[in-house]
């Protein structure tokens, strides 16, 4: 049997998300260190459990399927932590929150594991969600204590918990990890991408992939969209492909190729109106060589540093003048700008640096360097 330490990650569920997509890119990042890891999928059915599957990580599904079935799933998430015994639980998000702090404590196993909580977004509008997640975020808050630590993935997203309540043993700030092999500048890929989307080698094309929720104001990329007709906007995520707009704004839908969309376009685009914390398609577009252009919202105005822009939320003129001023610039400006965006990601959040920082979290406990 192995001695090396089990990690237990618990989340609601694997669709394609930002912390989805970390947590994936966590579980399954090589280690030098033997380092064994198995992901709990309240709800079940992702679509990330088989890519997470198929790189030698289990994955467990509990049938999470409405309030009904939370003493069902709570008494199988507790069977988890007492037959596995991990070193230490990792949750993502709050609903995983809650139910692992309920599990490890009926688990008997309190004292030999540690809890590590993971918050992932920053000045959320509650009013725009149901009242169950009022609810759990309010409970999470009066039990922050609880856990060893709680790991935002933002300063932003740490300052904003505070506000709620949220008073943990340590509060660390854990940045996103970028795979920098996976979003690379890649020409092949580009011609490829563009001749399957029928779109012309010289059109300046702008990448936004967001699911469509009142967070991520795609109200305002379409405002965007309008004012610029000459450029092309592509829009990748859930409900994307019922977006309606101007003919220059294509709604892609659910992606599985997102690396080869980030290759085909000249910049990147966010126009979050609030609640980001790190917002991954930012770091992912930038390691592909693309500028950013973003709300300011979030940590967004650190990744970005100088290497793009960040304008006021909900301010498409600003938006639609820093894509001008990208799509203005001469080859070799382009060259550098592309080199300086991904120079940043791979010096600042770089996916190993990211592992790193949590391995040593729950191996051992030790906080990250701030």
């Amino acid at each position: 049997m192995s001695t090396a330490p089990l990690i237990l990650h618990v989340i609601a569920g694997l669709g394609i998300g930002g912390a989805e997509r970390m947590l994936a890119a966590l579980a399954t990042a090589p280690r030098a260190a033997p380092h064994r890891q198995i992901v709990a999928d309240l709800i079940g059915g992702g679509a990330l459990a088989p890519e997470i599957r198929a790189a030698g990580v289990e994955v467990r599904e509990l049938g999470l399927s409405g309030p009904l079935s939370v003493p069902r799933v709570l008494s199988a998430l507790t069977r988890l932590i007492r037959e596995t015994k991990p070193a230490a639980v990792q949750s993502w998000m709050y609903y995983a929150d809650l139910l692992s702090l309920w599990a490890l404590e009926r688990s008997g196993r309190r004292n030999e594991t540690r809890l590590c909580w993971g918050v992932r977004c920053s000045d959320m509008d509650q009013s725009r969600y149901g009242a169950a997640l009022r609810w759990t975020i309010r409970a999470c808050a009066r039990r922050s204590k609880r856990p060893d630590a709680v790991v935002a993935n933002s300063y932003a997203g740490r300052a904003y918990h505070q506000t709620l309540g949220y008073a943990p043993r340590a509060f660390p700030v854990i940045p996103n990890g970028i795979d920098t092999a996976r979003f690379r500048p890649d020409d092949a890929a580009r011609q490829r991408m563009r001749a399957a989307l029928g779109i012309d080698g010289g059109a300046f094309v702008a990448l936004h992939a967001a699911r469509v929720d009142p967070m991520k104001d795609h109200a305002t990329l379409a405002a965007v969209a309008g004012l610029r007709p000459q450029m092309i906007f592509l829009a990748a995520g859930k409900g994307t492909d019922a977006l309606a707009g101007t003919a220059n704004l294509r709604g892609l839908g659910i992606r599985a190729d997102m690396p080869l969309l980030y290759a085909a376009a000249d910049a990147v685009l966010s126009t979050s109106a609030f609640g980001e914390g790190f917002p991954n398609v930012i770091a992912e577009g930038m390691a592909a060589g693309l500028p950013a252009v973003a709300t300011d919202v979030g940590d967004a105005r650190m990744i970005v540093g100088e290497t793009g822009a960040v304008v006021p939320p909900r301010d498409a003129a600003a938006l639609a003048a820093a894509l001008d001023a990208i799509a203005a610039a001469g080859p070799g400006e382009r060259a550098l700008r592309a080199a300086g965006a991904r120079a940043r990601i791979e010096q600042r959040f770089s996916l190993a640096r990211c592992v790193a920082a949590f391995d040593a979290l729950h191996r051992d406990g030790t906080l990250p360097a701030e």
